[in-house]
Parts: C-alpha cells; structure tokens; sequence
C-alpha cells in the first residue's frame, strides 16, 4: 500500500512517501528549487518520493493525504476579514486570487498534477501535525502538545495516541496564537515572519526579561492550565499585511526594528521576555496535560515544538519521563503525519513501539548521490579532488578540524526538516575559541550573536552535557557539564549584550551559548555510521568526541542537496574543504566559479 503526504501553499511545502506503514522517503520543495520556505506546490519533492519508492502515481499509488482542509481554512480567511472588514480588505484582496484559483480546488489539483484518480483525504491541520508527533515516536501510548501559528482554526492542541488511534481532546482557536506571538516579536525585533523566529530564540539569552510583566499584563492573559488569550487590539496579523500596529509600537517604546540595522539591548530583552512567556506557556500546559490524561511520555509536533530552549526546559522539569518531537516539527512534517494518519487511523492499520526507537530513520529520508553521480559530476566539470578510500576518510577529516579547517561534509540521504545532521553539515573544531567568528562571519555570512551546535557521540554526551537521553534532532537544548565550563571573571560579569559574545566560556567555546548552554545532537552508529565513525576518530586522534555542526549552506539559502548545490555553496564561502562522499576537495586547488552571480542577489536575506 503506498500513501503519499503532501502539505502546500503556507510555507515548506513538502512530500512524504509512507509504503505499508514505512517511511521511505520525505523532503521539502526548497531542497530542489533552492528558494527558501518554497510554499508552492511540491512538485520536485513528490517525484524525488514517488521515484525514491520505484512507484508511478497514475498506476500504484493507493492513497494521497493533504496536510490540512483548505475549505476550513477559506472559512476562516472570510470569517476573520468580516470580522475586522474593513480594515482588512487589502490582506484580503490580496489572498484572494490564491485561493480561488488554486487552494479550495486542492482535489482537482493533486489529481491533475498526479495524473491520480484515486482517494485524496484531507486530515485537519493539527491533526497531521498530531499524526506526525505520535506515530513515528517510540511510544505505544503518549500524550501529544501540537503548537503553531494557525492551521484552519486550531493554533494549539492537545490529546492522545494510543497503539494506532489518535485523539484530538481540546484546542485554542484563532487568532489566540502562542506561535503568532512569537512571530510577533520577530517582526518587531527586525527579523522575518516564518524564518527568524529561532534568532529570536538565540538572542534571547543576551537580554534581560524587562518586558516580561508588560507582556503578561497587556499582551496575553495566561490561565494556570497553559490556556491563553491574547489581546487583539495590539496586533495587525487578522486584518493587515503586518504583525503589530501603532498601539505594540508605542507600548514597547518605538517602530520596529529595520531589518539588518545594529542590534540593540532593547531587542536582546525583548528577545529574552517573549521567549520566558513562551516557556511559561508550555511548562503550564504539559503539567495540565499530564494531570488531565496521566501518560508518563509526551509528543510535540508544530513549529512552537522547534523551540529548543522551551523543550529542555520542559523535559528538565521532570514532568514527563520522556518526551519526543518530531524532527520536522513545522509545516513540512505535516506531510508526513498526513499520510500516517491515513495508514493508522483511517485504514485501522496496527502499530507496534518498543519503547526506544522512533520510525523517522535518523530523519535521512532525502535524496542520496553516489560515488558515480559524484566522480562524473567532478570529472565532466574539471574539478581537482583526491578520492580516500573508505577506511580513511574518518581518520583524515578528523585531522583536518583538528588543523581549525572549516569543512563541508556532504554523504548519504540528505535531512527531512530544518536541521542538518551529519548529512549536509559544515563542520569544524568546537575546541577553537575563534571558531564561532570564523563560521558566522566568514561561512554562512550571518549575525554574529548566533550560536552553533555540536554534534556528540551518544555514549559520550552525559561527559559533555546535563543530559541524561539521546537528542538525535539537535531539538534539546541542555547545559555544558560544570567541569566543562570555565568561571566569569568579575569584570566579564558585568558585561552585557554582545559584549558577553567574547567570553571563553567551557573546554568546547565554539558550541558554548553566553549561558553556558547548547543545541545538542547525539549521533548514533545506527543511524549515521558514516558520522559516527567521524566523531569516534576525532575522539580517540584528539581527546573530544565534539564537534560544530552547522547546515550546509550560506544565508538565505535552503541546506543544500545535491553534490552541484554543494561544490557552488563551498566555491561562494571561506570553507577549506569538502567532502562529497569519498572525493576530497582542497579549496586551495580550486579555480573560481565561472559565470557565477553574488548569492545575496540569488537568495534572500532571511
């Protein structure tokens, strides 16, 4: 039985594949249109699907699940503007054209675009992001928090899966929005709506929370359940083509940031405020939740479940023994919990969890270029490389980071979601104390203040991190160990903003937040052998089983996915090297791009 997931027309729009219950193949569009967020249809990501699982629409494909109700949703787009009409007629006007030529024909244009005549289902937006928390998780039975900006009418829900049925108990409806407030403050702090919000999230600790209590008093009425409700009259998103409006404006003090201008500690605190709220908000609602239902395990899913700070900190307040997140928690894993819903709880198919593995393969789902697609792609193009063989490639990128050689690391299928794994990664020594600098400034071309990941061996994270359990979706953040930090001396205790940014912080300082905290990804042999055995080589060579890990592309652009994306992307940046699967590249004996345009003109800031 083959299923195919598609969720479109918001932001990452993406395809999933699920055969007989197994995911086999999930991307996003962005991937292969190289535009960012891709809303359009999926068109590339269905047939990279469909071709990844040896299958022809028109022929074999049983099933095709939409990630959400587009009729739903319409009514919602009417009912708001009527509400807010007029003031909300130029949003209106234009949404319109979308939608009547495209989006409520959604039927007729996955049939036609498919050349697919048979069963297209529809599962409510938070639904399939329910779908795509529990199923895939290593819970037979969990308790399940999906949090987003809006699907239809749902911003927030809550329920239960249990073995293959999956239920849906209460919802906080438009336009009362945890995700939205968020999104709010993006904008208000200069940064864009559906991309920036995760800077907010790493300016956050070089602030203060000023505005914590201004928050709470007139933007957002908190219940002791985690039930929220926001005041309206503060923000544009209902009736405008902006988040806030004057009254936002002149409660925090002034306009909006303009993008790209200097940072300032106002928007650090404001950074640091919103994200305390947001924090309150869900720490609230899973202790509601698991005095409500009483499941000891917790699944999140909507792009809120990408707040990794918000994460830890729900995990580390022991409210449940575990809980678990899908790693393409936004939009994009829509796709994929559509299609499981369709498989578990439409076709009653069973499901069976053991506890400790998930169903998501690492979240290397997307496409993979071998050596022979890779050596023609040099060869044809003239590129100088040295092949390693397989044995060797370990010990010799592991001398290289150790050298402070910044490398793009480029093997096997690439990642579904947001993060880079150890699949499309650019990589260095987290050792170095200038590495971060290095690699915001010089690589991905990006604001200095945002911190970067380490990846860790698994068996070696309890010697590095206050963490206690895998964390494979770099989706927990968690504390460096107290013996790996390095005490503030008095004078660098009283520095404040980005000031803090200088400070040698832990053994590890390239990967070491200005609270001593990291995104952490723990590899594993099972998923990532190829990473793994990268990691278990710098440890045994150089006593560190850390390293950076960042995503392999500049800014603006979408992680790159195949070996051309790769070889442009490290020809446009300082990177010292690359690694497209066994073929070495030295930046040093490359010749420039011919024909090549300025990336900031191709891509756009995000």
């Amino acid at each position: 039985m083959n299923i195919l997931g598609i969720s479109a027309y918001y932001h990452d729009s993406a395809a999933c594949l699920v055969q007989d219950g197994k995911i086999i193949a999930a991307a996003q569009e962005e991937r292969f249109t190289r535009k960012k967020h891709d809303f359009n249809f999926p068109t590339h990501a269905i047939r990279y699907c469909l071709e990844a699982g040896g299958i022809d629409a028109g022929k074999s494909l049983d099933y095709v699940a939409f990630y959400d109700k587009p009729f739903l949703k319409f009514e919602r787009l009417l009912e708001t503007y009527l509400t807010y009409a007029p003031a909300g007629f130029r949003s209106f006007i234009k949404a319109m054209p979308l939608w009547l030529k495209q989006k409520i024909w959604m039927k007729n244009l996955i049939r036609e675009e498919l050349n697919f005549d048979g069963p297209v289902l529809f599962p409510e937006h938070h639904e399939s992001h329910a779908a795509s928390a529990f199923y895939p998780s290593p819970f037979q039975e969990a308790a399940f928090l999906t949090m987003d900006g809006v699907g239809e009418w749902a911003t927030t829900s809550y329920g239960f899966g249990k073995d293959n049925d999956l239920q849906i108990l209460a919802d906080i409806n438009f336009p009362h929005s945890i995700g939205l407030l968020y999104s709010a403050f993006t904008y208000y702090t200069g940064f864009k709506v559906n991309s920036g919000e995760y800077k907010v999230m790493g300016l956050a600790p070089y602030g203060e929370p000023t505005y914590y209590d201004l928050i709470r008093r007139e933007l957002i009425d908190i219940k002791e359940d985690g039930s929220f409700k926001m005041n309206m009259t503060y923000f544009n998103y209902c009736a405008g083509l902006t988040m806030t409006n004057g009254r936002f404006h002149r409660l925090f003090g002034g306009p909006p940031r303009r993008p790209e201008s200097k940072l300032t500690q106002r928007e650090m605190d404001l950074a640091r405020s919103v994200q305390e709220v947001v924090e309150e908000v869900m720490l609230k609602m899973g202790r509601h939740i698991r005095r409500e239902l009483g499941y000891p395990n917790l699944c999140l899913a909507g792009g809120v479940a990408l707040n990794c700070v918000a994460n830890g900190k729900l995990l580390r307040e022991g409210i449940y023994d575990d809980i678990w997140i899908q790693p393409a928690a936004g939009d994009a894993g829509g796709a994929l919990g559509a299609a499981l819903a369709v498989w578990h709880k439409y076709l009653g198919n069973p499901r069976q969890a053991d506890g400790q593995s998930d169903r998501m393969a690492g979240a290397y789902l997307g496409p993979e270029y071998r050596n022979g697609h890779i050596s023609g792609f040099l060869k044809s193009n003239d590129i100088p490389y040295e092949e390693l063989p397989e044995e060797a490639v370990a010990e010799k990128i592991a001398d290289l980071i150790a050298g402070e050689n910044v490398i793009g690391w480029f093997r096997g299928r690439m990642e579904f979601g947001p993060r880079a794994l150890g699949a499309r990664s650019i990589i260095g020594d987290a050792r170095s104390p200038k590495m971060q600098e290095t690699m915001n400034l010089k690589i991905k071309f990006r604001e200095s203040f945002r911190p970067f990941a380490p990846s860790v061996l698994q068996e070696r994270v309890g010697d590095y991190f206050e963490i206690d359990r895998p964390s494979p979706y770099m989706l927990l953040v968690a504390n460096l160990k107290e013996e790996r930090q390095k005490p503030m001396s008095a004078e660098e205790q009283k520095r404040f903003g980005l000031q803090k940014l200088m400070i040698i912080r832990s053994d590890v300082p390239a990967i070491t937040h200005v609270d001593y905290s990291a995104r952490v990804q723990t590899v594993h042999a099972e998923t990532n052998p190829a990473y793994h055995q990268l990691l278990s080589a710098f440890d045994q060579k150089y006593g560190c089983p850390v390293i950076i890990n960042t995503s392999f592309n500049v800014r603006g652009e979408p992680i790159v996915c195949t070996p051309e994306d790769a070889y442009r992307c490290f020809m446009r940046t300082n990177m010292d090297y690359l690694l497209l699967g066994n073929y070495l590249l030295d930046k040093r004996q490359q010749k420039p791009l011919e024909h090549d345009v300025d990336w900031r003109q191709e891509f756009e800031l995000d």
